[in-house]
């Protein structure tokens, strides 16, 4: 039987979803899913850890401990990114705080959570990470295309390669977004503050399209998602939690074949890599800006244009001509009897 504190916890959990999030903050039906997403993972973390049913945990188990605690697993147990760890720290604290506000007994836990910092993402150091074409090649061949799911997993990836969308953007496309019987085949994506954007479709993606959607959309109501599960002959949206697991499954089985690839790859790493494909094989940064759906061109610039090293290479030595001083084997330096240039160079002088 439920007691008069898991009540509460579940009821303020439900006023937050439901009442605060849309009607009151006007939040868009991504973020309320996110925070869904998030409080739902928080209650298994408890219901694993402390042993409990659903019906089992309370504020009282939501210390800052267990609150870090979970944190953490989403990283290790569920292969969650920092980026989505830190999300879901977010909808926590925006959740406590909420309760906060409405019943000053949870005051001093909220502060408590509140003092739990985000995790140092690799993009606030300017960087991205990525991985090569040639890894692409093997994780595509990972998804076993003799089962349904199998089938479905690797069209997702294609899409999610192809379209540089985010994951969100891919799981919400329905049928009626795709214009793959067009003289240039697009889909209308929808992004960040329900702005949407159209993105070109290579026409082999347009085949695979054409092919899976034979198979999984026997009637064609445009109105579906392209992407879906199926539970007791009920069909879901497909989730963010699932494509992580089986985009993480797949990163290891790649990296095991061919060790170049990274071992944890996350979906938005998806994006990050067909950006920098075609970034390095010629497309100006203006393009690649509008193509990601990126307002300012400089939030590509500070991603990509100065993160990619050995594209400055190149260009510095197609740039150097041959009879450069720096390209002349006559320029040589006896680092052996100049000890002092040495230590200079390395700071020790």
């Amino acid at each position: 039987m439920m007691t008069e504190e898991v009540r509460l916890f579940f009821e303020m959990i439900r006023d937050f979803l439901s009442i605060f999030l849309p009607k009151q903050r006007g939040a868009s039906k991504n973020t309320v899913k996110s925070y869904r997403e998030a409080l739902n993972l928080l209650l298994d973390f408890l219901c694993e850890k402390m042993k409990k049913p659903l019906t089992g945990p309370s504020f009282a188990d939501t210390s800052k401990d267990n609150v870090l605690e979970y944190l953490d697993w989403l990283e290790a147990k569920r292969n969650n990114s920092v980026s989505s760890r830190n999300q879901r720290l977010f909808a926590i604290k925006s959740f406590f705080k909420y309760v906060a506000e409405r019943d000053r007994t949870v005051m001093s836990l909220y502060i408590d959570i509140s003092t739990i910092p985000k995790k140092k993402e690799v993009g606030e150091q300017h960087e991205i990470e990525f991985f090569s074409e040639a890894s692409l090649k093997i994780l595509l061949e990972q998804p076993d295309c003799k089962k349904k799911n199998g089938i479905r997993n690797l069209m997702f990836m294609i899409l999610l390669y192809d379209t540089g969308a985010r994951v969100q953007e891919i799981l919400d496309i329905r049928l009626e977004d795709l214009h793959i019987d067009e003289h240039t085949p697009y889909v209308t994506v929808t992004g960040k503050g329900s702005k949407t954007r159209i993105v070109p479709l290579m026409m082999k993606t347009c085949e695979h399209l054409e092919k899976y959607i034979r198979r999984f959309h026997s009637e064609t109501n445009p109105k579906n998602f392209l992407f879906y599960t199926e539970r007791k002959g009920k069909r879901e949206q497909m989730s963010v939690d699932n494509v992580e697991k089986f985009i993480s499954k797949y990163a290891a089985k790649a990296h095991a074949i061919f060790p170049e690839s990274p071992e944890h790859i996350y979906p938005h790493m998806w994006r990050h890599s067909r950006a920098m494909h075609l970034y390095r094989n010629g497309m100006p940064l203006e393009l690649v800006a509008e193509w990601l759906g990126h307002s300012r061109t400089e939030t590509t610039r500070r991603f990509y244009a100065n993160t990619d090293g050995t594209m400055k290479k190149e260009a510095i030595e197609k740039a150097t001509s041959q009879i450069n001083p720096l390209r002349s084997n006559e320029l040589e330096l006896d680092w052996k009897s100049d000890e002092e240039l040495l230590r200079k160079l390395y700071c020790l002088g």
